[in-house]
């Protein structure tokens, strides 16, 4: 084979591995996302060793689907658009820590919808699992994370080396003496397929496909 076949080759079968960090989730109003932004701009002095997300990070995150080869996002893309759900009122208030308060490692902003939201991811897990994507385990709990401990898991569930500790310790004392924070109420009537891209500036976020809600 000549060098310039083999060349060939080599980029094709490079190509051919080509994966994608892809999610399904439903974009946040900009009038509610400008009050969280505003929220988290005036308490992220109280946990400045914390990692806040970033503002454009903020979605309602319906599915995590992982990586996925090129050639499975079309399919992903179809499977998607067979998903019919209904136009979803949320409610954005309040807060928390996972695992728990003590041994916090993430702190969080509430949501509260209808059975709708429900509905869809889980109509939404049903449809990427016809393209081999393993189904949710837990059941659905809408957050949004705003703040992870520098060096410690995002994961909402309890893992192993949880401890108490005083990554929040500031914050949560603030925050004791404040009202529970209210964000507003929005009505989501459409949901995306999201590719995620790394990078040491933090991620970007591409919308692959739009799906309209009834």
């Amino acid at each position: 084979m000549s060098p310039i076949g083999s060349s060939y080759s080599l980029l094709t079968a490079h190509c051919s591995q080509l994966v994608m960090r892809l999610f399904v989730a439903i974009d946040i109003a900009d009038e509610v996302r400008d009050r969280i932004v505003r929220f988290m701009e005036g308490v992220e002095p109280f946990a400045p060793d914390a990692r806040w997300v970033r503002p454009e990070s903020l979605h309602v995150t319906l599915k995590f689907l992982g990586e996925q080869p090129d050639p499975a996002v079309e399919g992903i893309r179809q499977a998607l658009a067979g998903v019919s759900g209904h136009a979803v009122e949320i409610h954005f208030s309040g807060y928390g820590f996972f695992p728990t308060a003590k041994s916090a490692r993430v702190f969080w902003l509430g949501m509260e919808a209808g059975p709708q939201l429900a509905a869809l991811a889980g109509a939404v897990d049903d449809a990427t699992a016809s393209m081999g994507i393993p189904k949710e385990e837990r059941a659905f709990s809408p957050h949004l994370t705003l703040a992870r401990a520098t060096g410690r898991s995002g994961s909402p569930r309890w893992r192993k080396g949880d401890a108490p500790n005083r990554a929040f310790q500031r914050l949560q004392e603030k925050l004791a003496g404040l009202p529970a924070p209210e964000f507003g109420t929005m009505t989501a009537r459409e949901f995306f397929l999201y590719r995620s891209e790394l990078s040491p500036k933090g991620s970007k976020y591409t919308k692959l496909a739009q799906y309209a809600l009834q």
